[in-house]
């Protein structure tokens, strides 16, 4: 078993380096950094939930690895490309179909089509760590990067949320960045998977309330 344990570990070892030197030009929001912090945050929910571990470092690892919204809306790059990895390592095809499996389903934008064909308690951790690092203080300096990167405006009142997206429009929307507040992050709390996302969630959901409050303030000139 120890021996086991010594060659996963290796593998995680090989996958962060892999990782890292792929996204090593990525955008802010979505580069190595994120990709540890959702690794970290999985770890730490895996603790309350019974998972296989390995498969949750993995799919933690790898589910940016090709980002479809840089990949000119092309989500089956990422999933080939962990498919190969991870066969080039030698990983046993059921934990690849897993894996590959967990990044084909963990975009928020799947749960607005009806294409999330797969569950599995794994799924659930990498999904929530994901998502917590899309709210709080971090996703708000990810909204705002990646609105920068888009060159997209902050704030414009005329544009209004569309609270009732298809996934098409999601994926090729332009709006200004605090209407993804609306669209997305106020709506992650509630559709965490754990019981640790969820505590965790409230936290972050508090937080981007506040912000903005003080942001319409400031742009109101009220204080």
């Amino acid at each position: 078993m120890s021996t086991n344990k010594e060659h996963h570990k290796t593998l995680i070892s090989k996958t962060k380096t892999f990782v890292k030197q792929t996204l090593a030009n990525a955008e802010g929001g979505h580069d190595w950094f994120h990709t540890l912090r959702v690794y970290h945050n999985a770890l730490l929910i895996s603790k309350t939930e019974t998972v296989d571990i390995f498969v949750v470092e993995l799919a933690a690892l790898l589910h940016d690895i090709a980002d479809s919204k840089f990949h000119d809306g092309d989500d089956t790059i990422g999933p080939k490309m962990a498919r190969e990895f991870l066969f080039q390592l030698n990983v046993d095809s059921q934990t690849i179909e897993h894996v590959v499996k967990i990044i084909e389903n963990i975009s928020f934008n799947k749960s607005l089509g009806n294409d999330m064909l797969f569950v599995s308690e794994e799924l659930k951790v990498v999904q929530d760590a994901d998502r917590l690092d899309a709210i709080g203080a971090i996703g708000i300096a990810r909204a705002f990067n990646y609105g920068g990167f888009k060159n997209r405006p902050l704030f414009n009142p005329e544009t209004k949320p569309n609270l009732n997206m298809s996934e098409a429009e999601y994926k090729t929307s332009t709006a200004p960045t605090i209407n993804h507040f609306y669209e997305k992050l106020l709506l992650l709390k509630d559709k965490m998977n754990t019981k640790t996302g969820k505590q965790i969630a409230k936290k972050r959901h508090a937080y981007m309330e506040q912000f903005l409050e003080q942001f319409y303030d400031e742009w109101g000139g009220i204080k």
